[in-house]
């Protein structure tokens, strides 16, 4: 896999645990303060589109793993 792709999943997965602990409707509730973990992810995504930067791209690239062409660590 590659650095775009782990990003997508990373960024997927945090934002399916944020919901699941901020949203008061489910079973993990802990705290409404989660919902800010998931906006700072959507934001982080909406400023990668356009400047094509991400610091998850940079941990993942000195971690060695592989490059494509479009990923955010160039």
């Amino acid at each position: 896999m590659t650095i775009e792709r782990y990003i997508r999943i990373f960024a997927g997965l945090f934002i399916l645990i944020s919901l699941a602990l901020g949203v008061q409707g489910s079973p993990l509730f802990v705290s409404s303060w989660w919902l800010a973990f998931t906006a700072f992810v959507g934001l982080n995504l909406f400023q990668f589109g356009f400047t094509n930067f991400c610091p998850m791209g940079l941990i993942l690239k000195k971690l060695g793993v592989p490059e494509s062409v479009t990923a955010c660590s160039r």
